[in-house]
């Protein structure tokens, strides 16, 4: 079992830059995968990036690939998504989720966190 609480969003104008953060809890954590999605009311929920927690394995997605960067900081158990230039059409509720290495099934998720881009 895997515990995720997400931190960092906020309203921000065109341009600005935001890091979120996702602290991960539970004796299991190093066997899991993390990884963003976010949603907004007029979209289906869409992946943003992943990593794993064991040797350096990430994927960012083509919609956000060269202004989003996934890592993690093993000594406490976070991962954080930086995103950088960020547009109005980037507004969501970001989600941390975790799914067990080798599997497809996003099973454990957080409670979300507002990121708004706005002037």
């Amino acid at each position: 079992q895997v515990t995720l609480v997400e931190s960092g969003g906020g309203l921000v104008q065109p341009g600005s830059s935001l890091r979120l953060s996702c602290a991960a809890s539970g004796r299991t954590v190093s066997n899991y995968v993390l990884g963003w999605f976010r949603q907004n009311p007029e979209k289906e929920r869409e992946f943003v990036a992943a990593i794993a927690w064991g040797p350096t394995s990430s994927t960012v997605a083509d919609s956000v690939k060269g202004r989003f960067s996934i890592s993690r900081d093993l000594r406490v158990n976070i991962v954080y998504l930086q995103m950088n230039n960020l547009k109005p059409e980037d507004t969501a509720v970001y989600y941390c989720a975790a799914k067990f290495r080798g599997t497809d099934s996003w099973n454990h998720w957080g409670q979300g966190t507002q990121v708004t881009v706005a002037s």
